[in-house]
């Protein structure tokens, strides 16, 4: 029996790499970069596993997942974001989604949350950031993604803007 496998992701130089890694590692192979792709992808043939990335040029992946789990209940699906979080982490899993990676993720991770191969999956870090970190990091991303601007920022993260203010003429925690 083969392993279909569905990916989908806009970024397409990473969409290759990782369709080439997933068929060296045995898996019959379909990509899309558009949730629209996505969803005639599994429309056409329901894949026994996918990679959906959260955010795509046209709409949310969850789109996606939505889909391949009403076509197929049993389909294995790995969720892939670069801007990942709770909320949306809890939604992935309640429409069917098993696991829950953020990129970049090497191709071993993922084949080790597609098949459930602890093996292959990514050690857990020796030093992990602090959750004071990680919250920096996120407000220092946005904040570049809106070219520097204080009050788009504080918009974007819900946060009144001299709060945002104060929180960026910190330093970095540790």
């Amino acid at each position: 029996m083969t392993k279909t496998l569905l990916l989908v992701d806009d970024d397409k130089p990473f969409l290759t790499r990782l369709g080439k890694a997933m068929e060296a590692r045995g898996f019959e192979v379909r990509m899309a970069d558009t949730v629209a792709e996505g969803i005639a992808e599994v429309k056409k043939q329901p894949p026994m596993f996918a990679v959906v990335d959260l955010r795509l040029s046209d709409g949310n992946g969850l789109d996606v997942i939505e889909a391949l789990h009403s076509a197929k209940p049993d389909a294995r699906v790995v969720v892939l974001t670069g801007y990942g979080n709770i909320a949306t982490a809890v939604t992935a899993v309640k429409l069917g989604a098993i696991d829950y990676l953020a990129k970049p993720a090497d191709a071993d991770a993922v084949y080790g949350a597609l098949t459930g191969d602890k093996d292959h999956r990514n050690a857990l870090p020796d030093n992990p950031m602090s959750a004071d970190r990680v919250r920096w990091e996120h407000i220092q991303r946005v904040f570049e993604l809106c070219n520097r601007n204080v009050s788009e920022t504080a918009r974007r993260l819900n946060m009144h803007r001299r709060t945002l203010q104060r929180i960026l003429a910190k330093r970095a925690p540790k």
